[in-house]
């Protein structure tokens, strides 16, 4: 399974979205390596084998701005249940 945090300099969101993670993978009781960069990024995006937990359905977001639809606990244990099942 490949796990991404994409990030922005500074984003004041980043951190919350890697604790967010962290404790998903804890909750599910998963040990996974998470990539982690900094760029010019959506900021920030979790992607889970590629999908944008957020928007699973459509290509990974580009471009450098601050996400409005930050990554949900909810979400990210959908997407990493889903990778784990190959669903």
């Amino acid at each position: 399974m490949r796990i991404e945090l994409l990030s922005s300099t500074g984003c004041p969101n980043a951190a919350a979205a890697r604790e967010a993670l962290s404790q998903c993978l804890a909750t599910l009781g998963m040990s996974a390596d998470i990539t982690e960069r900094i760029g010019e990024f959506p900021s920030p995006t979790v992607l889970i084998n590629g999908n944008d937990v957020m928007r699973p359905d459509q290509p990974a977001p580009t471009g450098q701005y601050c996400r409005l639809d930050l990554p949900t606990p909810d979400r990210i244990l959908v997407a990493l249940r889903q990778a784990a099942t190959g669903s």
